[in-house]
């Protein structure tokens, strides 16, 4: 069953943020992610507001963990997290 990644994120420093996602992206791709929505144009109608949403699709729930988990992303994910670069919310769910 297929599983989706949705991240929540609010950018506190572009030049730095840039960095994680230079990264993300070959991450994604190694582990067969596929990005559904990457950014783009939001509306909040609920909840905190986070101007920057990302879904990845993965084939099943074990590769999504597989992937966040990897070295690969958590290397690309310090770039993000350090500093106060961003400030992010990360699910992953399961498919129906």
């Amino acid at each position: 069953m297929v599983a989706y990644c949705l991240a929540q994120i609010t950018v506190h420093n572009p030049e730095e943020y840039a960095k994680y996602a230079a990264l993300a992206g070959p991450a994604v791709a190694k582990y067969g992610g596929e990005f559904l929505a990457r950014g783009g144009k939001c509306i909040t109608k609920e909840g905190s507001v986070q101007l920057r949403n990302v879904v990845i699709k993965f084939s099943d729930f074990d590769e999504a963990v597989k992937f966040y988990e990897s070295a690969e992303y958590q290397y690309a994910l310090s770039y993000a997290l350090v500093g106060g670069v961003s400030t992010r919310n990360y699910t992953i769910v399961e498919g129906v």
